[in-house]
């Protein structure tokens, strides 16, 4: 069984969130959110946040499920869109800069696949 959660629009770089992803892919439910507590980091407990929702998604889906079991089975980042802004320059000029956004998913996994034919 896989249990999926997602958060879009977050107002971070993907570049950085990803520094914090890769630190939970692959390790168990629990492990994940002990990594989460101690990591300084601005994106982590936003990250936290979307890996409990895919816990509690896991939950609703099955009720006799173990949550002790529950692997991070993937946690990916990809670029959501930018805001352009406009900066004041020197001599009337203006420097344009981006301010970037991502979307974050998490998928939690009981680790059990179903049979999915041939």
């Amino acid at each position: 069984m896989l249990a999926k959660a997602e958060a879009r629009y977050v107002k971070i770089s993907a570049q950085k969130a990803r520094l914090v992803i890769d630190l939970i892919r692959g390790l168990r439910a629990g492990d994940a959110i002990q990594v989460l507590k101690v990591t300084n980091k601005r994106i982590a407990p936003s990250v936290e946040k979307v890996l409990r929702s895919a816990i509690a998604n896991a939950q609703n889906l099955d009720d006799s499920l173990d949550t002790d079991e529950l692997v991070v089975a993937e946690a990916y980042v990809n670029e959501g869109p930018r805001m352009k802004r406009i900066r004041p320059a020197p001599m009337g000029r203006a420097y344009r800069y981006q301010r970037r956004m991502s979307h974050i998913v998490v998928k939690v996994s009981d680790g059990v696949r179903p049979f999915k034919g041939q």
